[in-house]
């Protein structure tokens, strides 16, 4: 991939499917950020099979690019997260195959996730959170335009530890990179 190639989100296909479950059965695969253990192994295709990983409080798009070759990536996806009796914002993640990371893919991906939750849903507030230590995802998210927000501790057990996650926003109204 160059660096003219388009990152594209997309929609799931059954072909992906293989893609996504690797997060879950293999640990470099998922990263050493993202590796929890081992899940429930049916878990994307039960979803995919229920509503193709796009439902009304959540969903996952495929990291894709517009050269035929080179993708798909990896996934970015939302869940709600309540915020109050009649409010949510939405809480956003991505997970990169590791042929993808360091080249920014991530940042080119959670650009138009913003842009398009922002588009199509009524939010005020799109949030996401990393390992403290995960200083890429960490530039990722503030080159996508995420503020960052300060650090929650002992957010997270992981391999055997409670991790310190940094906290990051965006408004409706803050501008956008690009």
């Amino acid at each position: 991939m160059s660096d003219d190639d388009a990152v594209i989100l997309r929609p799931a296909r059954e072909g992906d499917l293989p893609l996504l479950e690797r997060f879950l059965f293999d640990p470099e695969a998922a990263s050493r950020f993202q590796w929890f253990g081992w899940r429930d192994p049916d878990r994307f295709r039960r979803r995919f099979a229920e509503n193709g990983l796009l439902g009304p409080d959540g969903g996952q798009l495929i990291v894709d690019t517009d050269a035929a070759s080179d993708g798909p990536f990896g996934f970015v996806s939302w869940h709600q997260l309540t915020t109050g009796p009649t409010s949510y914002c939405w809480s956003v993640g991505i997970a990169l195959a590791p042929r993808a990371r360091g080249r920014g893919i991530g940042t080119r991906a959670q650009r138009p996730l913003v842009r398009y939750l922002f588009a199509h849903t009524p939010v005020q507030r799109i949030q996401a959170d990393t390992d403290s230590a995960n200083i890429a995802e960490q530039r990722a998210l503030e080159k996508a335009g995420f503020t960052r927000e300060g650090v929650m501790r002992g957010m997270v057990f992981r391999d055997g530890h409670w991790r310190d996650c940094v906290l990051y926003g965006v408004l409706r109204d803050d501008p956008l990179p690009g």
